[in-house]
């Protein structure tokens, strides 16, 4: 059995709902959670869904385009992790919390 086939023995419609409620999940968690380190994961949980709907859409169009895209998101979401982690370590060392609205302080 290939690989499109079985995934497109899924319907497209399920990768889409599950998508979503990835997407709006990480959303939530960006806009409600104070912590800077589950900010960044709900970032990533988004990133992930829409990794996930474009290689869904990718292999029931039968093309590599968008896995390609999939890796280049991927790329930058690991740049992104690695400034986001040093930029609250350096929070962290200064201020002994990842509390966000620390960074009211920052203003000058």
């Amino acid at each position: 059995m290939e690989v499109n086939s079985f995934i497109q023995a899924i319907p497209l419609e399920y990768f889409i709902m599950l998508s979503t409620v990835m997407f709006c999940l990480g959303v939530l968690g960006v806009l409600i959670r104070k912590n800077a380190i589950i900010i960044l994961g709900c970032v990533e949980l988004m990133l992930n869904s829409v990794n996930l709907l474009l290689a869904a859409f990718s292999s029931y169009k039968g093309d590599g385009h968008g896995q390609i895209l999939v890796f280049f998101i991927m790329v930058v979401a690991a740049a992104e992790v690695a400034v986001g982690l040093a930029i609250i370590a350096m929070m962290y060392r200064n201020t002994k919390s990842v509390d966000i609205s620390i960074f009211n302080k920052l203003r000058g």
